[in-house]
């Protein structure tokens, strides 16, 4: 069956999932919100997040912030941070490492991934030298590995021009989402996990393939990688060598992704309207990740300034969302 084949297909299961999202609109009282569970120092206060992940023991949440506010030019607070399941702060670095911290990812061995989606702006000196890469951590904040370089803006393979999210495959194999809109790159990025170049595919679009905005990363059980594409309003989702599989738009417009070890799939979107993407709302959307059928939903409680960017989901299914705009994180827990 040809990509385009594979398109026309799903357009008519994406109209019926997406009659079942607007159905089960009425199960956001499946989850109640818990303000304050993340518990900082004196005068440390959370900034605008978009990366959020759960650690490997099950319980404990990896945040990338901004260093309390929009950006970390300047400032010397560690963006990177772990909280054990009370909510309590248990270990923090990369403190004048990174410019707009924005993705965050946790692989198999415990090491955490990050990048750094902004660089030089030819305005702020202090930005200089730093921005649009790719670190990696171990669990205990000893850099590791370091992909692209420092402050440099470029579409070759091992330059990136805002990168916005890191996957690790089980294989150890890394996977980039480079971009995020404007003049920025649209394209996803593969290395080896020594982080030796493999190749590259898609550009700025809206066909098969094509990206604006490879926003946020996840792999299923079955080893598929989904790409939330979203300025293309979908989810693309691709074999592990890069071939298009197929594309779901019952979700809404992608922020954040996680899929959990049981496929369920955890999406958030903070840009539906009905002019950006019609018949969708800001909140998170829940489903599988192994049939595309959505199951819940969580609107945004606040539609006019919302802006929940990340997403992620413990062992026990409590959720946790970061705020961009809103400079918070959230826990949801059913009720």
């Amino acid at each position: 069956m040809s990509s385009a084949s594979r398109v026309r297909v799903g357009a008519a299961a994406v109209a019926a999932v997406i009659a079942l999202s607007q159905a089960v609109d009425a199960q956001h009282d499946a989850y109640r919100t818990v303000e304050n569970h993340f518990k900082l120092p004196d005068g440390r206060k959370i900034g605008s997040t978009a990366g959020i992940t759960i650690d490997r023991d099950g319980t404990s949440v990896w945040v990338f912030e901004r260093c309390g506010g929009q950006n970390c030019v300047g400032s010397n607070v560690a963006p990177i941070l772990k909280f054990d399941g009370s909510g309590t702060l248990v270990k923090s670095f990369g403190a004048g490492m990174f410019v707009r911290p924005h993705g965050i990812h946790i692989d198999r061995d415990g090491n955490v991934w990050v990048s750094d989606g902004e660089g030089p702006d030819g305005k702020d000196p202090q930005r200089n030298g730093k921005g649009h890469q790719v670190f990696k951590f171990s669990p205990d904040g000893k850099l590791l590995m370091t992909l692209g370089k420092a402050g440099v803006a470029g579409d070759g393979p091992d330059t990136f021009n805002a990168p916005s999210a890191i996957l690790v495959a089980p294989s150890g194999d890394i996977f980039i989402g480079d971009g995020h809109g404007g003049n920025t790159n649209a394209r996803m990025l593969k290395f080896s996990k020594d982080g030796r170049f493999i190749k590259t595919w898609g550009k700025k679009g809206t066909a098969p393939g094509d990206f604006e905005t490879p926003h946020t990363l996840a792999m299923d059980s079955r080893g598929r990688l989904f790409v939330g594409d979203r300025g293309n309003n979908r989810i693309q989702i691709f074999d592990q060598d890069g071939k298009f599989l197929e594309e779901w738009k019952q979700f809404g417009r992608p922020s954040g992704i996680f899929i959990d070890r049981n496929d369920i799939l955890y999406l958030t979107d903070h840009q539906s309207d009905a002019k950006t993407n019609p018949g969708f709302k800001k909140g998170m959307t829940i489903g599988s990740a192994r049939d595309g059928k959505v199951t819940a939903s969580i609107p945004d409680p606040d539609q006019m300034n919302g802006s929940q960017e990340g997403i992620a989901a413990d062992a026990k299914g409590v959720i946790y969302g970061s705020l961009t705009g809103g400079m918070a994180l959230k826990r949801y827990v059913k009720n």
